[in-house]
């Protein structure tokens, strides 16, 4: 079984930085790294190389987009081999993909499509989830959706959802901060309400993210683009929650407009600092009485 990330901040991995990673001293370096594994199904190739290289000096997290575990048709089975032949070869600490549905058996949507909270829906989905966690023999972890709506249809919360998924399929919760901030905007629930419901030991790791907001005549609308640094909403309350569940694995998300590796690494300073305070705090829990 591949060893846990570390309790320390993570990037996303861009081609653009890998030289930096590698090249930094390594008390400038991050504490582990995620890619997207649809970035690297070729078979070979520089992408490989420098993954390879930087696989045996930090951990590693698969962070999939494309097994579709919500499609009517079941997960994409091609992705799953692909992603299990990965997984053999690098041997990740942690994989995750989330909770939507992107095809169906005839087409692949580029997104992440919200679904249905419904028992139908639960059951699918955590039978998907048991394919995948049998054929990589290992847990994974189910990310909160973004959201713009919800569905008429519903008839569960989705921290009900979640609550039943977990139980009833072994997976664990990614826990991404920002998209909490983006649905409790756009769909009308309290974003700290719903970080306080959620028990720690389902939380595996933790996304923060920036946002952008449209204003419009029937109030802000937030697209979760991970163009900006994070926001302070999202800084909040991921101290928030950590200062409740305790340090956990925390990657620093920044998919377009991506910056030079510097600014980069300051937003994983920002997650350290909470970390290591919460950390203290629990080790020495009378010194701030001092």
């Amino acid at each position: 079984m591949p060893n846990a990330l570390p309790l320390s901040s993570g990037i996303g991995l861009k081609p653009q930085h890998y030289g930096d990673v590698l090249d930094a001293p390594k008390r400038a370096r991050p504490g582990w790294v995620e890619v997207h594994p649809q970035n690297y199904f070729a078979d070979g190739g520089p992408a490989h190389r420098w993954l390879g290289a930087i696989r045996s000096e930090l951990s590693l997290s698969f962070h999939s987009v494309g097994l579709s575990l919500g499609s009517s048709d079941g997960c994409n089975v091609t992705q799953l081999e692909r992603l299990a032949d990965l997984c053999d070869r690098y041997q990740p600490a942690s994989v995750s993909d989330h909770l939507s549905w992107s095809g169906n058996a005839h087409d692949q949507i580029p997104d992440l499509l919200p679904i249905a909270y419904t028992s139908a829906s639960l059951n699918h989905f955590c039978e998907q989830i048991s394919r995948v966690q049998d054929r990589l023999k290992q847990r994974i972890l189910i990310e909160n959706p973004s959201r713009m709506l919800s569905w008429r249809v519903d008839e569960m919360d989705e921290i009900a959802f979640f609550a039943n998924l977990i139980s009833k399929s072994g997976c664990g919760m990614l826990l991404d901060i920002n998209n909490v901030i983006v649905s409790a905007t756009n769909i009308g629930f309290c974003a700290a309400d719903y970080v306080d419901a959620i028990p720690a030991e389902w939380i595996g790791e933790v996304h923060l993210a920036g946002h952008t907001t449209e204003f419009h005549d029937s109030g802000p609308l937030k697209i979760d683009d991970h163009g900006s640094p994070v926001g302070d909403e999202c800084w909040e309350l991921y101290a928030r929650c950590i200062e409740r569940v305790g340090p956990l694995p925390t990657l620093i998300e920044w998919d377009t407009d991506v910056p030079e590796f510097p600014a980069l690494m300051r937003e994983t300073d920002k997650a350290d600092i909470v970390l290591a305070q919460v950390q203290f705090d629990r080790e020495t829990p009378n010194a701030r009485l001092a």
